[in-house]
């Protein structure tokens, strides 16, 4: 089964190179690769979160044969949500949607406003680790990756839950993971991903911050086996 992967601002399609091994061979993950960053280096960044899932949705659309599954980590699990909203308007329906380390898309999320120059962008990247110190240091790494955590930023301060074209709730089961350690993401922000499915929902906590994936990619990647066993079950 297919499991589209989005990554977080800034991130790319190799931040899920763990969850993929540890998913092999049952799921075969398809990580999305946001325009001007790694292979896409170069490529004009995108300017909002809907045209990213707009244009998912669609290479979805042609690719998902049979039962698929969507899996979003920080601004990813709003993508792919918003993702799910445009395929379910098609007529597709994913098994489960995945909401990693983000708050559900009408809670108010906590990103960071005001401008976004490389102080700002520094400091909020310590504060949600997951990046080594030494890269931080590293000003020619530095000036590779802010520029796409930039743009991604920008898009998620201009990205606002809308229900005048698509529901406000998707079919599929959602199931929100967070670490229990999260600065940016509580118990009661990842509890309102409840209010967006007509399915199923379970909040899952686990042991580290934003980035909890990083250690706990096994026991993420026995529950995703799980879950989707039994939508296809179903």
């Amino acid at each position: 089964m297919p499991l589209f992967c989005f990554p977080h601002a800034g991130g790319g399609a190799t931040s899920f190179l763990r969850l993929a091994t540890a998913l092999t061979p049952e799921i075969d993950v398809l990580a999305v690769q946001y325009p001007g960053r790694q292979d896409r280096f170069g490529e004009p960044f995108a300017t909002s979160l809907t045209e990213l899932a707009a244009t998912v949705a669609a290479e979805a659309r042609r690719v998902a044969a049979g039962p698929f599954a969507l899996f979003g980590h920080s601004m990813g699990a709003t993508v792919a949500f918003e993702a799910a909203r445009r395929l379910e308007g098609g007529g597709l329906t994913p098994v489960a949607l995945f909401a990693s380390g983000r708050v559900g898309p009408s809670h108010p999320p906590g990103d960071l406003t005001g401008p976004l120059d490389d102080a700002a962008l520094l400091a909020d990247i310590r504060l949600l680790g997951g990046t080594p110190e030494e890269i931080l240091q590293d000003p020619d790494m530095m000036s590779i990756l802010l520029p796409p955590l930039r743009a991604d930023y920008r898009a998620l301060q201009s990205y606002r839950f809308a229900t005048d074209v698509y529901r406000e709730q998707v079919a599929c089961r959602i199931t929100a993971l967070i670490g229990n350690r999260d600065p940016r993401v509580s118990k009661d922000g990842a509890l309102a991903w409840s209010r967006h499915t007509a399915a199923e929902f379970e909040l899952l906590e686990f042991d580290g911050g934003h980035f909890y994936l990083d250690g706990s990619t096994d026991s993420v990647a026995d529950h995703i086996r799980t879950v989707l066993r039994d939508g296809v079950r179903v």
